[in-house]
């Protein structure tokens, strides 16, 4: 199981909803497939692929086998305070249904290890689901807490099932919160947590483990960026160096890396503008990156050579990018 962090293959295709299942009350499966015959990109566990959906683009988790290269599976909670994305798939898309999808990315990779703890909440089981399987074939040893609202709330628990005591399922009203102190009291030598779920459970998962296990034990995927503070004295400008299209630009207070490249008219990817989907990531050749995405990890971000320029800025007067 090798770490690749890094985008796999940036791919757009129209592909159609070939089935669609309820895997849990208010969680629809959709298989993706391609019609086109020339398969695929291939991905690895916790790889996501964007989702255009009308106006809005919304990047999913794939959950299906990764040895399949006709098709994806993604699984979709619909939200109740939906921005509209959960919404018009629970809504919109039927079997038949055309959808256009980019990528797949992978920022939340299964790292090669002799064991794991993997924490799950809600519709989070999405990208640990491939990722057990394949701890699970390599002979790793591992262990699912998987908690949710109600037991039947919570996609693939029947699947789950099937591998017996590695999995714990932990309905809220069963059983109340996840009792972290217990699940992470035993840091075991070698062994890597992966959490995905809501904000309240990864900012208690880390909690937990920034006091007690070894840094860079724990790998968290988020759905929704991290709250971040802004700077006491203000944004500040800055000089943009863009090395490959040989241009130098200026960034205001009031514009982000990636306004300033696009109102250049140079070409870059950009998806969720939250730091969330990793899709806007640009090589860091000079400068001081002032991190605000909740993609890269803190080695990551300590080796200053890749930002998200969605959100990030510069604490130096000047950037330089490989772009």
């Amino acid at each position: 199981m090798a770490e690749t962090r890094t985008t796999l293959r940036e791919h757009e295709a129209e592909l159609v909803v070939a089935s669609v299942t309820a895997v849990a009350g208010g969680v629809r499966e959709l298989r993706l497939a391609d019609e086109s015959g020339t398969g695929l990109p291939p991905w690895t566990p916790g790889a996501h692929v964007d989702l255009v959906l009308g106006d809005l683009v919304r990047q999913y988790s794939l959950c299906g086998d990764p040895t399949d290269a006709s098709s994806y599976t993604v699984a979709v909670l619909r939200e109740q305070e939906s921005r509209g994305g959960s919404a018009f798939v629970h809504e919109k898309l039927a079997e038949g249904s055309k959808v256009t999808m980019r990528g797949p990315r992978n920022h939340f990779p299964l790292v090669s290890a002799p064991s794991y703890q993997f924490i799950a909440g809600g519709i989070g089981i999405t990208p640990l689901l491939p990722m057990i399987a394949e701890a699970d074939a390599s002979g790793a040893d591992w262990h699912l807490t998987y908690g949710g609202r109600t037991r039947g709330s919570m996609a693939y628990a029947d699947l789950l099932a099937g591998y017996g005591d590695r999995v714990t399922l932990a309905p809220a009203d069963e059983v109340g919160l996840l009792d972290l102190a217990w699940i992470l009291g035993d840091p075991g030598s070698g062994t890597l947590v992966y959490c995905c779920g809501p904000e309240p459970l990864l900012a208690a998962v880390d909690a937990v483990c920034e006091k007690a296990w070894p840094p860079g034990a724990l790998h968290l995927e988020r759905f929704a960026a991290k709250a971040a503070d802004a700077p006491a004295d203000g944004e500040r400008a800055f000089e943009l160096v863009l090395a490959g299209s040989g241009v130098t630009l200026q960034v205001p207070p009031d514009k982000s890396v990636f306004d300033v490249i696009q109102d250049a008219g140079i070409s870059v990817l950009g998806s969720c503008h939250e730091g969330i989907c990793g899709t806007c990531e640009q090589a860091v050749l000079e400068g001081e990156v002032d991190h605000r995405d909740s993609v890269l990890n803190e080695s990551e971000k300590a080796a200053n050579d890749a930002m998200m320029v969605c959100v990030s800025r510069c604490l130096s007067d000047r950037l330089v990018l490989d772009l």
